[in-house]
């Protein structure tokens, strides 16, 4: 491809991204996977050069352009060596007329900027920037020193004995280490979510949001897989991928249930008042995210947020009843959003009489305390977004 192919093509995956961000579609991610394999011509120079031009846009724009050449044109506002490759050539986009419109460009819609924590102020840059790529050692199989000769170009992560940090976009996954389980990729913010979960072998423990695992198994190493989890969630697709990670992993005492939207508390019934430890890691905005995912902020909507506040409230609760007197829930969200973090946790303890918040869970410099939790941001903490709160109740 030339080099004004790919700018076209950069427009038209542009397009779909914005067009999807509207209408609730599919992830930047899997668009432009698509994208490529409708273009098989394309080699992996142009694959990269692609991706470079498509992300860089995102990260550029504040929220859905009107057109991928909008958001295009912002991007050679930014970068003005690209004017001379919009020159109508065979499969390159058309010249740049003098008046043409260009996305908006910014951090975020100013509508959302306003919800953020205060804590959150003046880190925009680092919440766009590439994030590295973050690995855990899974101490059944592994130790951290063995990742640092596995990865030598890496570092430790402050405060986590199982984290190893490496540069962005490091192939890690086809190492045979890794398909051996002895490491997981997964983002300091959620291995210190983790580690603040207090878990420890024989306690029982209910991982109430589970996805496809990752902070099950998190949770599996920490106890040397010595307690029993629980992994619950409503989405089977998602589930069904921790069974083959957890053997993998060589995790074999967490059970996995797969529960049905609305009868949640039915399906848990023999769990109710049972567990030491409830992980409840909500469905939120991914606003603390998007260094990973720079299209979620151009997804967020007033109603998807209101969706995500009102499913939170309703999973804490949840959560909550499933603990035993004197256990503790650990309440956690990718966000940085103050409606979805600090305030999610003050109005759960004006509601349930006798519970408490706990401090001083996390590693020593770690984090801002934040209402009853506490808030990890990309550039005080150098990991994504996370707000949490560990939760004591009642004896």
């Amino acid at each position: 491809m030339t080099p004004a192919a790919r700018i076209q093509a950069a427009i038209e995956i542009l397009d779909a991204i914005a067009a999807a961000a509207r209408d609730g579609g599919p992830p930047a991610d899997a668009i432009f996977a698509d994208a490529m394999r409708s273009r098989r011509y394309a080699g992996s120079k142009d694959r990269r050069a692609i991706r470079g031009h498509v992300y860089d846009a995102i990260r550029l724009v504040r929220s859905a352009p009107a057109s991928g050449r909008a958001a295009m044109l912002a991007l050679v506002d930014a970068d003005p060596g690209l004017a001379s490759l919009f020159d109508g050539s065979g499969y390159g986009p058309a010249p740049i007329a003098p008046d043409e419109a260009r996305a908006e460009t910014g951090l975020a819609a100013d509508a959302l900027v306003a919800l953020f924590d205060p804590l959150v102020e003046g880190e925009g840059e680092a919440m766009l920037a590439r994030a590295p790529l973050d690995l855990r050692a899974n101490r059944l199989k592994a130790a951290r020193d063995d990742l640092a000769v596995l990865f030598p170009q890496g570092k430790a992560i402050a405060g986590l004995a199982d984290g190893w940090r490496l540069p962005p976009e490091t192939a890690a996954v086809q190492d045979p280490a890794y398909l051996d389980g002895q490491y997981e990729v997964q983002d300091a913010a959620s291995q210190y979510a983790s580690l603040a979960l207090a878990a420890a072998a024989d306690l029982p423990i209910v991982d109430l949001c589970a996805g496809a695992g990752g902070k099950t198994l998190a949770i599996a190493s920490a106890t040397g897989d010595g307690a029993d989890i629980l992994a619950c969630d409503t989405n089977r697709a998602r589930l069904q991928q921790l069974p083959p990670r957890a053997a993998r992993a060589g995790a074999v005492r967490i059970e996995t249930r797969l529960l049905n939207p609305g009868q949640e508390a039915e399906m848990l019934a023999d769990w109710h008042g049972r567990a030491a430890r409830v992980f409840v890691d909500a469905p939120c905005s991914g606003s603390g995210t998007w260094r990973r995912s720079p299209e979620l902020r151009w997804r967020l909507t007033p109603a998807r947020l209101d969706r995500h506040l009102a499913d939170q409230r309703k999973l804490i609760d949840l959560g909550a009843g499933l603990v035993a007197p004197g256990g503790k829930l650990l309440y956690a969200v990718c966000s940085i959003i103050e409606r979805e973090g600090r305030a999610q946790v003050d109005d759960f303890l004006n509601r349930h009489s006798g519970w408490t918040a706990d401090s001083g869970y996390l590693p020593e410099g770690v984090g801002r305390a934040a209402g009853g939790g506490y808030l990890l941001t990309p550039g005080h903490d150098q990991c994504d977004g996370f707000f949490l709160a560990r939760l004591t109740a009642p004896c």
